[in-house]
């Protein structure tokens, strides 16, 4: 450049006094550009001829700085800490995955149903007539119909429950009670899938082997987890059966709900078709009663999945003979019969293998209908 001038609008504005002076040493002339030397070097003269751009750091011995010792690279160190890093955190991610903080504990999952059936043998003759007659003779004539009978406590919040979780676990517990004493499909024992939904999955091995190979063990029974009878002998005479009864909720020391139910049924009842090897009574019909006193457990996943773990099952049930097998089907004494003089089966102390655990009680008169106008 022959000399530096300035732009013809004049002066930049934002330099201070309007010059470049402080820059000047800084900017080349046009005479310094032309005199400039210009030299590529090949690939031969980069690789013999020139220093290289970075100078290499003494190798690191490990030792401290005296001695005149150098110090080795600290690459391979840099290396196996990474390596020993990566393998801690895979290593905790897999303890992690096992030990899973949501996964319930063994100690939670649901534990295997108590179940006791027994059966109340009347002391005579068990009187019948219409369904509508006997209900109004007998103790259930102030009973509701159906589901209306099984009604619910107030709501209150525990220590670790909402109020609607305890009105949760409530109404699950009748949603239980109403498909396995009312449903007509699972009282013929057509059916009990209504039943089985509605229990935890951890309970469902011992709910099916209580119905392919049902015993009178305490805890197979099939009667202990719902009411049914043999259709190939009884049938309803009545499609709604008469309830009563009360719901209690708590929560237990170990941070869990607990419903305890305990309800009355009162089923009106006739012999199937030409079943009935015994004389009847006016209409037929006969009524039988079932108290049954369960005990639910709730924790979050079940109240959050509409399921219930079922503990404990009590039940009472009446007129049957004490002889009768009620582990796989409840089996009255119809109406114009009696129960057999025999007792439950016999038990040997002495026998080895599984105990048994019949029991029988006795049922009042005055659970039986009163005697009619004519009786």
């Amino acid at each position: 450049m022959v000399g530096r001038g300035e732009p013809p609008e004049g002066p930049p504005e934002d330099l201070p006094g309007g010059s470049d002076d402080e820059y000047r040493s800084v900017v080349f002339d046009e005479s310094f550009v032309r005199a400039a030397r210009l030299q590529e070097y090949s690939a031969q003269e980069r690789l013999d001829d020139h220093e290289k751009a970075v100078r290499s750091r003494p190798a690191w011995t490990g030792r401290g700085s005296g001695g005149g010792g150098g110090r080795r690279s600290a690459g391979p160190m840099q290396a196996l800490v990474l390596v020993l890093l990566v393998a801690i955190a895979f290593g905790t991610a897999i303890y992690m995955g096992v030990r899973h903080p949501y996964q319930p504990p063994a100690a939670t999952r649901a534990g295997l149903l108590r179940t006791t059936v027994i059966p109340l043998a009347p002391e005579g003759t068990v009187p019948g007539g219409e369904p509508a007659e006997l209900f109004e003779r007998s103790p259930a004539a102030q009973f509701r119909s159906g589901a209306e009978g099984i009604t619910l406590p107030s709501a209150r919040r525990t220590a670790h429950f909402s109020e609607g979780q305890v009105m949760a676990a409530l109404t699950i517990a009748k949603d239980y009670l109403v498909e396995s004493s009312l449903d007509p499909d699972v009282l013929k024992g057509s059916t009990v899938r209504p039943v089985r939904t509605l229990l935890d999955p951890d309970q469902l091995t011992q709910f099916d082997r209580s119905f392919d190979a049902p015993a009178d063990d305490g805890r197979h029974a099939a009667t202990g987890w719902l009411v049914r009878f043999d259709p190939a002998k009884v049938t309803l005479a009545s499609p709604q059966a008469r309830v009563q009864g009360v719901l209690r909720v708590e929560e237990t020391q170990s941070h869990r709900l607990e419903v305890t139910s305990d309800h009355t049924f009162v089923y009106a009842l006739r012999p199937t078709g030409d079943s009935a090897g015994a004389p009847r009574a006016d209409g037929g019909a006969s009524l039988f009663t079932v108290r049954r006193e369960l005990h639910f457990g709730f924790d979050r996943d079940d109240l959050r999945m509409h399921r219930a773990e079922l503990l404990v099952s009590y039940v009472q049930a009446g007129p049957q003979a004490c002889s009768a097998d009620a582990a796989g089907h409840l089996r009255p004494v119809l109406a114009g019969q009696r129960a057999t003089a025999e007792g439950p089966a016999g038990t040997d102390p002495y026998a080895t293998g599984r105990a048994t655990a019949a029991l029988c009680g006795a049922l009042a008169p005055s659970a039986m209908p009163s005697p009619g106008a004519g009786g």
